[in-house]
């Protein structure tokens, strides 16, 4: 009996100390490589609006109140780095409404964040999603293996029900996000089950950026997220891209260009094209600024131009002698300014000449839209700019240089509009306004698209065009169109744009304004940043250009 007992002791040990081993052995596995990025005491690395962020027991607390509500979505950036590929491990408990973890994603102004992200909300219709904040929306579904396109477009496996995997989630209680980014691929696993997976083959895929925690607007809420570990891996070897098509210099023979020509006595033109953003044949910052560079170029005005892709130029001595600078680019945090707002100051105080394209009028409220206001003479500012598509009618034009040669015309367009213009319009000539249709003034209040300001405004007409003459002799001008490349093709809507680039370099503009061909089909589709889409209906463009030409208000 006492030798059974010995037994059936010795082999109850033996079981437990090889299960132990085996729990012992795969726990470190789970987490090697991996570091805390939160400290559960304090926020130090972190950065937030304080009216809502703390810690409390180990946890961030996220939280608003009837008292103390925030106006639109808020989020407590992580300023240690922006990860490219990488695993996240976080703990989160909702207690009700909407939340999410940002990956990958730019701050359009301080804690404000767009990009890609781990959704979750109260009633879990939206928890295990990949939404795209303020960033193409909804871009994977629970249950579902999306890719989306070169053409923007996606398209879904499912693998599994959405409504089942919901029941993995525990409502008011523990989760742990398992975020994965590698690549163009990002997969979602909660409490270890998988939820999604995006395959982000679109030009504006995002390879790497910041890491936020979100506090969604509208009614109060609260959240708490805990042990956030982050294990960065070696990047996925990108294409390499492109070389220019263009019969622009590229930038690396142009730094010469300052002394070459200030020799000749020409004026030198600097275009900043921002990165590939939207889809085929929209917000083409780089084509469109080959193609108006092309158009001076061959106007036969004293004029040397520049072409830098890609945002801000890596070599700013290629900035020295412009008499203009010229933004065409996406906006807000992620304006290609930002960051260099020091450097452009100083350009401005010797009067060079800034003009900015469409989102380009976009930037952070506060000191870097006080000086883009200053520079000129207005700017987007969010919760009172709004940003809809809507056909402006143009019909009267002011007597002024930008408006030379200008005649009536048309265009649908994402026109923005309600700028924040410089006091009493000091120094400002509005050169396009039109009045917007009342389905562009929607309910509401959000960043872009609604706002008590806008209308209060009914049936008031608007200026989504504008020059300003600086105190300091300097020259600035603002453009809200250019959301579509065809529009270039409009002779009197490029006109403006190439009037106004002249003017900002201290040019006189002809009479008749800069001269310019109506770019060919083929002209358009060069340098674009997307392929050219087989179901492409050229002639639905040739008769749309028709119909520029021979419209008559």
């Amino acid at each position: 009996m006492k030798c059974l007992t010995r037994f059936l002791a010795l082999s109850f040990v033996a079981a437990a100390v090889l299960s132990l081993g085996l729990c012992v052995a795969s726990a470190p596995a789970a987490d090697e490589g991996f570091k805390a990025i939160f400290d559960g005491k304090t926020l130090e690395g972190w950065d937030g609006d304080p009216k809502f962020w703390r810690v409390e027991d180990g946890a961030i607390v996220g939280e608003t109140t009837q008292e103390n509500p925030t106006k639109g979505n808020t989020f407590l950036v992580w300023r240690g780095g922006k990860p490219a590929d990488f695993e996240l491990k976080v703990e989160w408990k909702l207690m009700n409404h909407n939340t999410g973890v940002q990956i990958r994603s730019w701050e359009r102004e301080k804690w404000r964040v767009n990009g890609y992200q781990a959704d979750m909300d109260g009633d879990n219709t939206f928890t295990g999603i990949i939404y795209g904040e303020g960033f193409r929306g909804i871009l994977a579904q629970r249950g579902t293996k999306t890719v989306i396109g070169p053409n923007g477009k996606p398209k879904a496996e499912q693998f599994a029900d959405g409504k089942e995997l919901a029941k993995f989630v525990k409502k008011q209680d523990w989760n742990e996000y398992h975020i994965v980014a590698k690549g163009n691929k990002i997969t979602q696993s909660i409490n270890g089950h998988l939820m999604c997976e995006l395959t982000d083959e679109d030009k504006v895929a995002r390879p790497d950026g910041i890491i936020a925690l979100q506090l969604h607007a509208g009614p109060p809420m609260k959240v708490l997220f805990r042990n956030i570990r982050l294990k960065e891996m070696p990047k996925a070897e990108a294409p390499a891209a492109p070389a220019p098509t263009s019969a622009i210099m590229p930038v690396e023979a142009t730094l010469p260009v300052a002394a070459e020509a200030k020799a000749a006595g020409k004026k030198k033109v600097v275009f900043v094209a921002g990165r590939a953003s939207h889809g085929f044949a929209s917000h083409e910052h780089y084509a469109g600024c080959m193609l108006l560079a092309k158009c001076l170029s061959e106007s036969g005005l004293p004029v040397e131009t520049v072409v830098i892709k890609d945002g801000w130029p890596k070599d700013e001595t290629v900035l020295d002698g412009a008499a203009t600078i010229v933004i065409f680019s996406d906006g807000g945090g992620g304006h290609p300014a930002m960051g260099h707002m020091d450097v452009l100051e100083k350009l401005m105080k010797k009067g060079v000449g800034l003009a900015c394209i469409h989102y380009a009028v976009e930037i952070p409220k506060g000191p870097p839209g006080d000086q883009l206001k200053d520079w000129i003479g207005g700017y987007f500012e969010t919760f009172w700019s709004v940003n809809p598509h809507w056909k402006g009618e143009f019909k009267e034009f002011p007597k002024h240089p930008v408006a030379n040669g200008v005649k009536p015309f048309f265009m649908d367009d994402e026109w923005y509009y309600h700028m924040r213009f410089v006091d009493n319009m000091e120094g400002v000539t509005p050169i396009l306004t039109a009045t917007p249709p009342e389905s562009t003034r929607r309910p509401g209040n959000d960043a872009h698209g609604a706002n008590e300001h806008v209308r209060a405004r009914k049936g008031m007409a608007e200026h989504v065009g504008w020059a300003r003459q600086r105190p300091d002799g300097g020259r600035g001008f603002g453009f809200t169109g250019g959301h579509w490349h065809w529009s270039w093709a409009c002779d009197s809507f490029r006109t403006v744009v190439l009037n106004g680039i002249v003017w900002t370099a201290g040019l006189d503009v002809p009479a008749g304004g800069v001269p310019s061909k109506t770019p060919t089909i083929d002209e358009l589709l060069a340098n674009q940043d997307k392929p050219q889409p087989k179901n492409f209906d050229r002639a639905k463009i040739e008769k749309l250009i028709e119909e520029w030409k021979n419209w008559k208000p």
